[in-house]
């Protein structure tokens, strides 16, 4: 496994990470500045995008990361974040998807949208393909975004956002779907750009102790999660294979892969197979407005 002591380095890329303000993203963040990468950062809470900004200049004080605010659970935000994006920036050379959330009970946003659906797949679906763009005016760029061995246990439904009435919602099951989304989008994606110099790959980055069960989950899930915790591994672990896929020269022309400790590794059959991750785009397409 590659160490946080690798030095790959990224002086002259721009990077953006989505959910930067905690857990792996903050220490993704960190580590590709320490690099020399111009950050980009994507967070919802101000306070806690400063703390990580200033974090980020202690370790790297040449360092002068951006940050971006957006709430990822509304796909106006989104737009208005990739319009910013790319009136401020004239390439990307990384993109990375790390911001996801495990819904409590079940949240219908006030565009409709289940909200683990929108944050976990529809946001990060929709901001990739509104800053395709600048990935391409790189010449050579990467899109990784955290998946989760979850995604085992996921399923795609047509009427995703309105599947589980009150009474037989479950977030851990809606938790897996977007994560098997979050593959067979990555999958997809790396087929429609395969004649173009952007990757795209996925990962698990491990049961990682961070705050990803709020207090709104259900017990059933916080007495698992309870039961879990000697397995976990710590952020700055898990943190590791997406430094490694925005890094690592092996992998500069690997695409359309799911990763595990940075090694690829063996997903289901159904976030292999290409006529449900083309059903997904089209569904995907269709619910964030993207023409």
């Amino acid at each position: 496994m590659a160490t946080l002591t690798d030095t790959h380095r990224l002086d002259g890329q721009t990077i953006l990470i989505t959910g930067a303000s905690g857990g792996i993203g903050q220490i993704t963040a960190r580590e590709l500045a320490r690099r020399g990468a111009h950050l980009v950062l994507v967070c919802r809470n101000p306070e806690r995008a400063a703390h990580t900004k200033a974090l980020i200049q202690e370790v790297s004080p040449t360092s002068e990361p951006d940050v971006l605010l957006c709430d990822l659970s509304l796909l106006a935000d989104v737009r208005v974040l990739a319009a910013e994006i790319a009136r401020r920036y004239q390439k990307l050379d990384v993109l990375i998807n790390n911001a996801g959330i495990m819904p409590g009970p079940l949240t219908i946003t006030s565009e409709g949208h289940e909200l683990s659906w929108v944050t976990n797949h529809l946001a990060p679906f929709l901001l990739t393909n509104l800053l395709l763009p600048l990935l391409e005016a790189a010449g050579r760029a990467r899109i990784i975004t955290v998946a989760s061995e979850a995604h085992w246990l996921g399923e795609i439904e047509p009427a995703q956002n309105f599947r589980n009435a009150q009474d037989k919602y479950s977030s851990f099951t809606a938790y897996c779907d977007s994560k098997l989304a979050n593959i067979l989008f990555t999958n997809e994606l790396a087929h429609r750009l395969e004649l173009t110099g952007i990757t795209a790959n996925c990962l698990h980055p491990g049961i990682v102790d961070t705050g990803l069960v709020n207090p709104g989950s259900s017990r059933l899930l916080k007495l698992m999660w309870l039961l879990a915790r000697p397995l976990m591994v710590t952020a700055e672990v898990g943190a590791q294979t997406s430094i490694f896929l925005a890094t690592d020269p092996k992998v500069a022309a690997v695409s359309g892969r799911y990763f595990k400790r940075n090694k690829p590794a063996r997903t289901s059959a159904t976030a292999q197979n290409r006529a449900e991750a083309s059903r997904l785009w089209r569904i995907s397409a269709e619910e964030t407005g993207l023409e």
